[in-house]
């Protein structure tokens, strides 16, 4: 259950991300709209890291958190801010998600 929790703490580093991809893309009332969804956003992710660090060891933790919210933002940039998609972009997204599983395998 705290892998999934984790996997949720970093989905929400990647809506945080993305918000504040929007904010600097915006102006007046929308941009404030945005900078309070990155300001939820972040929040619920660091309670759910927190969570999860009481179980977890903190280095793999904060390794599989943080690699899950590269590889979602780059996914999101690519997607919806049509940030470009390289060959090596790609390469080394798919070496960071074989990092990740990695961790997962020799972490208790």
């Amino acid at each position: 259950m705290n892998w999934i929790i984790l996997i949720i703490a970093g989905l929400f580093e990647v809506a945080f991300a993305s918000c504040l991809g929007k904010v600097k893309s915006t102006t007046g009332m929308e941009s404030k709209y945005w900078f309070v969804g990155f300001l939820v956003c972040l929040a619920i992710s660091m309670i759910l890291l927190v969570k999860v660090t009481k179980v977890l060891p903190i280095g793999t933790a904060y390794a599989v958190w943080t690699g899950v919210g590269a590889v979602g933002t780059v996914l999101v940039g690519i997607f919806i801010f049509k940030e470009p998609a390289t060959f090596w972009r790609l390469f080394f997204l798919v070496t960071l998600i074989t990092s990740i599983i990695g961790l997962k395998m020799v972490s208790h």
